[in-house]
């Protein structure tokens, strides 16, 4: 019972904490609106030690975070493994190369009504299928090893991707797009010049949505089949043996490079789109 009392005087003591930061003078500050979720994510993680301990969970239904962090420093060169099969040549590889494909294929369509009217609807038919439908069949098409969770990332990135980027290719305006032609600029001016800078937010949007994407695509394909290495098969194999401490490890992994990836795409955007109205206002 002393553990759910401590437990209940954490979550009081961080909830009074963070509240006084968020709507303290300084609450605009960078530090502070890092400190804000870094506060949360340890009070909630030391409420979920307490509880586990004071409502005797079981350690296979859920193991407490100090159990997971030992097994995290001990599977090191396991994790690595994982981490470079899944995330560096997996998702990575389908996520470049869905991306700059879907690009391509936007510019395409901004040339093409033809294109515009009958490929955008396959794509929504096509993104609508369900992973566990398209992952396995891609998985017998390109085999076990990473190329075929690629494929998979492929699949599940290009089209959020290609709708993004139509929708930024077509911001501009007709009194912008007039004032190119008044200066006799042809369509690559107006393009790199007009277009394409209009479409970063709409690109950076796909751009990070796609990157949780990816990761769910390169994961949820190794279930389906891989090496005897990677991060769905680890967690796949390890919920059979009841090690769930090895699945939460996983998942860390899994989440750390997931804020990663977003993280330099945010950044890459606020660099690249810094005249843009929803990047004035950032510090």
């Amino acid at each position: 019972m002393i553990y759910v009392v401590l437990a209940l005087v954490v979550w009081g003591i961080g909830w009074w904490g963070n509240a006084k930061l968020a709507n303290g003078p300084h609450a605009d500050r960078q530090l502070v609106q890092l400190g804000i979720p870094v506060i949360f994510g340890l009070t909630i993680l030391i409420m979920w030690e307490l509880l586990v301990h004071g409502l005797s969970v079981s350690l296979v239904i859920l193991p407490p975070p100090s159990q997971i962090a030992v097994r995290f420093a001990s599977s090191l060169s396991i994790l690595w493994a994982d981490f470079t099969q899944t995330i560096l040549k997996g998702a990575l590889g389908g996520y470049i190369i869905g991306c700059l494909a879907a690009i391509l294929v936007a510019v395409l369509i901004d040339r093409s009504d033809f294109l515009r009217r009958g490929l955008l609807p396959v794509g929504n038919f096509v993104a609508a299928l369900p992973i566990v439908g398209t992952a396995p069949i891609l998985v017998m098409w390109f085999g076990f090893d990473w190329h075929s969770k690629a494929a998979v990332v492929v699949v599940m990135v290009f089209f959020p991707m290609l709708v993004n980027t139509v929708a930024g290719l077509r911001e501009t305006d007709a009194m912008q797009r007039d004032l190119m032609q008044t200066y006799a600029a042809s369509y690559w001016q107006s393009f790199f010049k007009l277009r394409l800078p209009a479409a970063l937010p709409f690109i950076f949007n796909g751009l990070k949505i796609s990157t949780t994407l990816a990761l769910i695509g390169a994961i949820v394909a190794e279930f389906f089949g891989s090496p005897t290495v990677g991060m769905g098969f680890r967690i796949s194999t390890s919920v059979g043996q009841l090690a769930l401490d090895m699945v939460w490890a996983e998942i860390v992994v899994a989440a750390l490079a997931g804020s990663l990836f977003y993280g330099l795409m945010a950044a890459l955007e606020r660099a690249l789109t810094f005249w843009h109205p929803s990047q004035r206002g950032r510090s």
